[in-house]
């Protein structure tokens, strides 16, 4: 570290002409990321994308379906609209609700606008149907490619009304950190650049990843408050040697001490994001890729556009000056000394206060969203709630039931295959009808069909029927199922339905499979990713620190402040408190927030445990280095986690549902960390265990 710190304080001018230059180029591209995001995230390669592909490609079934709502129109009205809509080209089919009583009722109508299974990009082509309808009162669109487009403008929205709130708000608090003008905005303005830098790079990805709208926020969440804290850390440690030498040392000092623990931090934090592309759902992939992206952009600009910047502003980093800074080490210190003589009674405490609240953890309901992630205030959540009341749009769902033979499905052993089938499923309690080739041509079975087939007059209707369902080898039928799609009960079913010996080959699809598949994804790697995050944060933290007892208490620490965070988002969202609606747990929150609050809260533990160790190597004894590293890194600890959680808490005033419960999330877990765990647990265990601390296996013991 000593000779990169050289060559950053040498070349300070170049590095910074450098990230210009880079910043330039990758805002022209960072600007284009929200069009290159599509869908929810919630996508994983299996049966029902498999089957879904195979039924729109071979039996023209959708793949993506947009329903249009009518409000008190007439037959005619309808019509005309409809007739309208057949101008836009990727609409392939168009169900009309005139002369269908299960489309409508006095008041609503709605119909079905199949779109091309082709098209990838169906924002376009929500547009065009938004145009030709604008004006038109009582007329509005819904279904899976409205509610996605949607949630992505509500997700740039929440983006910007999060850092409107979030980031005056962190500049307040630099600026009492710090005291200076230009202190309290360099973080803020690397920061930015992080950002900015790590969105054009996304860009440039785009053409090669399937990328989520919800990086549009977890980018920004995460690469904002990492680089103010990483800034806010180096500034600090940059002041104090500034007292004692020149620019050039001091910088050179702050990037050996702050930046080693920069550099360790922020490995916790990718172990984190890493750890979740063992879950193959595009949501985990996604956020790996986009937040490891912006926390290496964050280390990397940390560690050479502002240690640069410092040196090409010199002393003038304290120009502008608003107030002086109160020292207040006197009350940290009396802190840290009543820490030390009331050890057993702090850890009774916080162990009393963590499990207090753990407890509602145990009602948690994780769920997928669906159109409940947009804000009710969007004409597209309105007509789905709408169909939902009217009509029990989500009373029922379909289950499609893709089979194949190598012998075809046109023989009567083939034939009685269907019927057996297609008799198993209605024997299914949860199964109300199954539309097969049998129903569709309302015969009963096999043997009725071959003696129907040798009739001239109904022939003809029999193989259009038959073309209809089967296609070579591929034979399907659909299953319409009592219960939500989302619900466990239809999960249930087609987890049950997979396994089931038919005789044939087959595969399943529809939103209980996409959901049980996603569900059982999660449950299948969950563990694999915690054990990567586990002990991986413990081989670094003990080659960090030398020590075994460290890391082992980092991470049962972390462990029980996450517990602690979840059990309270159970009580703020499902319970609904706190000014909250009732609302179920998303699925994907527990893992998340688990993977990214596991190495940010790592940062508090290394910026406290490595300004302890470096006091412990310089002669200080376990309680004196104890105390010395918390009176000098309490007040950065508490001023970088109150960005954090500024930065982060920010979107609980933000609309998209997943996105508020994240935000909130990580908040509530950085405020526990930066609290219990870091000012009142790791200190009074630092004091029990005395040199043992320190101890490592094979190692000679201080």
């Amino acid at each position: 570290m000593h000779t990169y710190a050289q060559f950053v304080t040498r070349f300070a001018k170049l590095i910074f002409i450098f990230w210009m230059v880079l910043f330039i180029v990758l805002a022209i591209f960072a600007f284009q990321l929200p069009s290159k995001l599509q869908g929810d995230g919630f996508y994983t390669d299996s049966d029902h994308q498999r089957v879904t592909a195979a039924l729109a490609e071979n039996f023209d079934i959708p793949a993506s379906t947009v329903i249009i709502l009518f409000k008190e129109k007439s037959d005619e009205e309808i019509t005309q609209v409809l007739t309208d809509l057949e101008a836009i080209d990727a609409i392939v089919n168009i169900t009309s609700p005139v002369g269908v009583e299960t489309l409508q009722n006095d008041t609503y109508a709605y119909g079905l606008l199949d779109l091309d299974y082709e098209v990838t990009d169906y924002f376009p082509v929500i547009d065009a149907m938004r145009e030709m309808i604008e004006g038109e009162e009582g007329i509005t669109i819904t279904g899976g490619p409205v509610i996605s487009k949607d949630v992505n403008v509500a997700s740039q929205k929440d983006l910007m009304k999060a850092e409107a709130i979030g980031v005056p708000i962190a500049i307040l608090v630099l600026l009492l950190a710090f005291g200076t003008i230009l202190s309290t905005l360099l973080p803020i303005i690397v920061g930015a650049i992080t950002v900015v830098c790590a969105f054009g790079i996304l860009t440039l990805l785009s053409g090669h990843f399937n990328l989520s709208i919800f990086i549009l926020n977890i980018v920004p969440m995460l690469g904002l408050a990492l680089s103010i804290d990483f800034a806010l850390l180096f500034i600090n440690r940059y002041r104090e040697e500034r007292a004692k030498g020149s620019i050039e040392e001091a910088v050179q000092i702050a990037i050996q001490t702050a930046g080693r623990s920069i550099i360790f931090s922020a490995l916790c934090v990718m172990i984190g994001l890493a750890a979740m592309i063992v879950i193959r759902v595009e949501i985990f992939e996604n956020i790996a890729l986009g937040g490891s992206i912006v926390v290496l952009m964050a280390v990397v600009s940390g560690l050479t556009l502002l240690p640069a910047l410092i040196v090409l502003l010199g002393d003038r980093l304290d120009k502008w000056r608003l107030f002086r800074v109160k020292h207040t080490s006197g009350r940290w210190q009396s802190f840290a000394g009543f820490v030390m003589k009331h050890p057993i009674k702090i850890i009774l405490t916080a162990l009393v206060l963590l499990g207090i609240a753990m407890i509602p953890i145990k009602d948690i309901n994780p769920v997928i969203p669906d159109a409940d992630a947009l804000p009710t205030s969007y004409d597209a959540r309105q007509a789905y709630d709408t169909l939902v009341a009217e009509f029990g749009l989500n009373e029922q769902t379909s289950v499609f039931l893709l089979a194949e033979s190598e012998t075809g499905w046109k023989d009567r052993a083939a034939l009685d295959q269907i019927q057996s089938i297609q008799q198993e499923l209605l024997d299914d309690p949860l199964v109300s009808g199954v539309t097969s080739i049998y129903t569709a041509a309302q015969i009963e079975s096999a043997d009725m069909w071959e003696t129907a087939s040798q009739s001239p007059e109904t022939a003809p209707l029999l193989a259009a029927v038959a073309d209809q369902f089967i296609r070579d080898n591929q034979m399907y039928m659909v299953a319409t199922i009592e219960a939500e799609g989302s619900s466990s009960e239809a999960q249930q079913f087609v987890r049950e339905w997979k396994d089931r010996d038919l005789g044939v080959d087959f595969a399943l699809a529809g939103q209980p499979k996409l959901n049980q598949e996603i569900f059982d994804e999660i449950a299948d790697k969950v563990g694999l990713a915690l054990a990567i995050i586990i002990v991986t944060t413990f081989i670094i933290l003990m080659l960090a620190f030398r020590s075994i007892l460290i890391p082992l208490k980092a991470i049962i620490m972390n462990v029980l402040g996450l517990g602690a965070t979840f059990g309270i988002l159970v009580y703020i969202f499902q319970y609904g408190h706190l000014g909250i609606e009732e609302t179920n747990i998303i699925l994907i929150l527990p893992v998340i927030v688990f993977c990214l609050v596991f190495g940010l809260s790592m940062d508090y533990e290394v910026f406290l445990i490595s300004r302890i160790q470096e006091e412990y190597n310089h002669g200080a004894t376990n309680t004196k280095a104890t105390i010395d590293g918390l009176v000098s890194t309490s007040k950065i600890i508490t001023s970088a986690a109150l960005i954090m959680i500024v930065i982060t808490g920010a979107f609980a005033f933000t609309d998209v549902m997943p996105v508020k419960q994240i935000g909130v999330g990580i908040a509530i877990a950085i405020a526990i960390d930066a609290t219990i765990i870091r000012l009142m647990l790791v200190p009074s265990l630092m004091k029990l265990f005395g040199d043992w601390n320190w101890w490592l296996p094979f190692t000679k013991r201080k």
